[in-house]
C-alpha cells in the first residue's frame, strides 16, 4: 500500500497535537508547511549521515588524466575500487593533510591507488591519484543524501516502514517547534529511541589494516602501480 508524503505529514500533525485527529483537517497551508519541514529534515540527514541507514554504490568511469570527480548527493564514502577486465582492485583512502600537503610527483598517469573525498554543495568531490591512465570502470560505496519529495510521493518505494515512522516522529517534533507547542514526553522519548536504533543499523566499518614496521612485505606504491600494472599478490 502506498504511503504518500501527504499521509506522513497528516499523521505528524496528529502526533504533534497541533491538529486533533478526527476533529480537524489539515489546511492547504499546513500541508505546504509540513512538506517544507519534511524536505528540510531529509536534507539535514546529509549533515548527520549516521541517521541515513542505507549504503549504496555509484559506478563511475575514469577519465584519463582527470583527478577530480563530482559525485551528486554523496555524503560519506567507505570503499572505492576500480576494475581491469574482470579483476577488482581496492584503492587506499588518504586523509586531507596527507593527500593535499605532502610531497608527490604530479601529472603522473598510471593506475590510481589512493583517493580522498571532500564534501561540497550538492554532494562530494572525489580525488584520485595517480591520474588514471585509462577509462577504468570504478565503483564507490557510501551513503547518499535523500531527494526532495512532493505531497504525492510514495515514500514506501524509497524508505522502509520503520524509517517512515521515524520521519513521522521527527516531523512532529519540528511542527511543535514551529507552532511553539511542547512536544509531549512520550513521543519525544520514542524519537530518541529511533535515533539510537538508526545509528546501529548500518554503522561505518572501522576495521583497521595494520602494516608492521618489521614485515618483509612492502606497501602498495607508485612503483608497483607502474611496474605491476595492477597485479598485486
Amino acid at each position: 500500500m502506498a504511503y504518500t508524503a501527504q499521509k506522513l505529514i497528516q499523521n505528524a500533525y496528529y502526533l504533534s497535537g497541533v491538529v486533533s485527529k478526527g476533529l480537524q483537517y489539515l489546511t492547504t497551508a499546513q500541508d505546504a508547511d509540513g512538506l517544507d519541514l519534511l524536505n528540510s529534515i531529509l536534507d539535514i540527514k546529509g549533515a548527520d549521515y549516521r541517521l541515513i541507514p542505507y549504503f549504496s554504490s555509484k559506478d563511475i568511469t575514469a577519465v584519463p588524466g582527470q583527478e577530480k570527480y563530482f559525485i551528486e548527493k554523496l555524503v560519506e564514502a567507505e570503499n572505492f575500487v576500480f576494475y581491469i577486465n574482470s579483476v577488482r582492485y581496492a584503492m587506499k583512502y588518504t586523509p586531507r593533510n596527507q593527500y593535499f600537503a605532502t610531497p608527490r610527483a604530479e601529472n603522473i598517469k598510471s593506475l590510481p591507488y589512493s583517493w580522498h573525498l571532500e564534501r561540497t554543495k550538492g554532494g562530494s568531490n572525489l580525488y584520485i591519484y595517480f591520474l588514471p591512465s585509462s577509462d577504468y570502470p570504478m565503483t564507490i560505496w557510501g551513503k547518499f543524501g535523500f531527494s526532495e519529495v512532493a505531497l504525492t510521493t510514495d515514500l514506501s518505494t524509497t524508505y522502509d516502514l520503520f524509517y517512515i515512522e521515524y520521519l513521522k516522529y521527527s516531523l512532529a517534533s519540528c511542527i511543535c517547534s514551529e507552532y511553539s507547542v511542547e512536544f509531549q514526553p512520550q513521543p519525544a522519548q520514542r524519537l530518541k529511541v529511533f535515533e539510537q536504533q538508526l545509528t546501529d543499523i548500518s554503522p561505518t566499518d572501522f576495521t583497521m589494516n595494520k602494516i608492521s614496521s618489521f614485515t618483509k612485505g612492502v606497501d602498495f606504491n607508485y612503483g608497483i602501480a607502474n611496474l605491476g600494472t595492477g597485479w598485486w599478490p
